[in-house]
Parts: structure tokens; sequence; C-alpha cells
């Protein structure tokens, strides 16, 4: 399986890239993972709404250029469907098991996501009804697909 995690922003905190850095090393014997980052737009201090939608536009084109072709796009997205890590572990079997080898998840930016991303999404992913920092999200998702791997094996798995 081929996962691709597509995400505005440049990871910077230490504790967040260790984190990934370890999950990924724990994903190898299970999927080829690869991160794809894109500078996030600059967006003005008290933008109207207009210029915000337009910044979003400009960063959601750029992002979907990123999305390989041919793959399952997840986008992770506040108003999406939530699942349980059961859920999520089900969802990643069925695609592989109905030939989807490629999966790729997107994270927006700190200003979110624009229509034409949500529109291109197979899936809208929310991971709670919390608020997270999109560097945070990235974390807790490859942790949750390393979960979901584990599910998948029939392997136990806490922390």
């Amino acid at each position: 399986m081929k996962i691709s995690i597509v995400a505005a922003g440049k990871l910077k905190e230490k504790y967040l890239t260790e984190g990934i850095k370890e999950f990924l090393k724990r994903l190898t014997p299970f999927a080829n993972v690869n991160i794809i980052e894109i500078n996030e737009e600059k967006m003005k201090d008290n933008p109207s709404e207009a210029e915000k939608q337009q910044v979003l536009a400009q960063e959601g084109q750029r992002l979907l250029k990123q999305v390989p072709e041919g793959s399952y796009l997840i986008v992770l997205d506040v108003y999406g469907k939530n699942l349980s890590s059961e859920e999520l572990a089900a969802k990643i079997d069925s695609l592989a098991l109905n030939g989807k080898s490629h999966i790729t998840f997107l994270i927006g930016g700190a200003f979110g996501l624009s229509q034409e991303v949500r529109q291109a999404a197979d899936l809208l992913l929310s991971f709670s009804n919390m608020t997270f920092t999109h560097q945070m999200v990235r974390l807790l998702l490859v942790e949750q697909i390393y979960r979901a791997f584990k599910i998948n094996r029939g392997e136990k798995y806490h922390w």
C-alpha cells in the first residue's frame, strides 16, 4: 500500500517532527508513506471574506496539484465524517481489497480548506469536534494510520 500525506505548512516543532518520524519508521513494514509539504499561503490581518476565499482557493489548487493521479483522496476537514480507529482501519482495508493501492490524506493550512478541495475528496474525515492545529493533526494522522494497520493485522496496539 502507498500512502501520501499532502499538507500545507512546514513543521518546525521538534516534538512533532520526532513523533512523526517514529510512526513513519513503525509504518515501514505496512506501507510506503510519503509526506508532501507545500508552503502556506499568506493571509493579511483582518481579510475580507472574499480575500479569505481567494487565498484558500490558491492554496487549495496548489494542494490538489500534489495529489497523485488515481489515488483515493481523504481530506481532513472539521466538517467531515467522524470515524473510530476501527472504522478507519476497515475503510483502509476495504480500499485495498477493492484495488485502491494508493491513498492520499490531505491536510489544509491554518485558515481551512477551499470548497474545491472539499469537492475533490472521496471522503471528508474529521478527527474530532475539538480544534487542533494542522501541525498537530499531522502527528495524529500518522499515528492513526499506524493503528489502522495494526488493527487490520489483528495485532494489539496500546500506548
